[in-house]
């Protein structure tokens, strides 16, 4: 970054680091004890979509490849398209196997940036839930924690339920206060998007 650079305020863009995304189940253990949330075994990247043979090759090869783990019990890897026409390619493993959607998560970041996409890629997420006990508007609600892949940074998204494109800002703010240890919060407020309807959350 140049000197011209600092006097215009410019800053120099952020280089993706995928290596974030390995925090993730140290951050799970964290999240469980200071909210009560524990991996729902989903998750799932976001790109935007891109028409030709390359981009569909590239992500058969993905889907083939994740498929082909010995360790998959649950459904195959799955390509969806969300309403805003954004591909999310979904992984499901079982709850205590974060370490392994991790590395599809991964897997997926990496074969995108390989084959010369990675300026199509968006976001990763992790699902968690909170399966407790307790009163009716705490038992089930869903968390997702959100990778932004331009920015290398995480931020948790916290849909209230039943209610429409609402979102708990409260429990997003518990979450950013609790993992600060744990992962890269992206500092930005306006830069936590909202996910909805987010395959994997």
């Amino acid at each position: 970054m140049g000197l011209l650079d600092i006097l215009l305020g410019r800053t120099k863009p952020v280089v993706p680091d995928l290596d974030q995304l390995f925090a993730l189940p140290s951050a799970a253990v964290t999240l469980e004890a200071a909210a009560g949330f524990t991996p729902t075994g989903q998750g799932a990247v976001c790109f935007a979509t891109v028409e030709g043979s390359a981009f569909e090759q590239t992500h058969r090869e993905v889907q083939a490849l994740l498929d082909a783990d010995t360790e998959r019990t649950g459904p195959p890897v799955r390509l969806v398209r969300d309403d805003y026409g954004y591909s999310w390619l979904v992984s499901q493993r079982t709850p205590d196997q974060l370490p392994l959607l991790v590395n599809d998560l991964h897997a997926v970041n990496s074969a995108m940036e390989v084959n010369g996409f990675g300026p199509q890629l968006l976001c990763s997420l992790a699902g968690f839930e909170d399966r407790r006990g307790g009163p009716e508007e705490a038992a089930g609600r869903r968390l997702a924690l959100v990778y932004l892949y331009k920015r290398g940074s995480f931020y948790p998204f916290a849909p209230l339920p039943g209610t429409g494109q609402r979102r708990d800002g409260a429990l997003e703010l518990q979450v950013q206060a609790a993992l600060t240890g744990d992962l890269r919060i992206e500092q930005d407020l306006g830069r936590w998007f909202p996910v909805w309807g987010a395959p994997g959350l």
